[in-house]
């Protein structure tokens, strides 16, 4: 899908640190991960195969 380098993923890594600085990322990411566990609980629960 998307055809990125090492390069591009150093040059957008640089960029999400210098927009969101260093001490809010893990805040961040864990945010994220929180969202993804529950969206995929959602979806887990309306599971009609159960």
């Amino acid at each position: 899908m998307f055809d990125l380098g090492s390069k591009e993923i150093i040059i957008i890594i640089v960029i999400i640190i210098l927009l969101f600085g260093s001490k809010k990322i893990p805040e961040l990411t864990k945010s994220i991960a929180d969202s993804i566990r529950h969206v995929f609980g959602a979806f887990k629960e309306a599971d009609p195969k159960k």
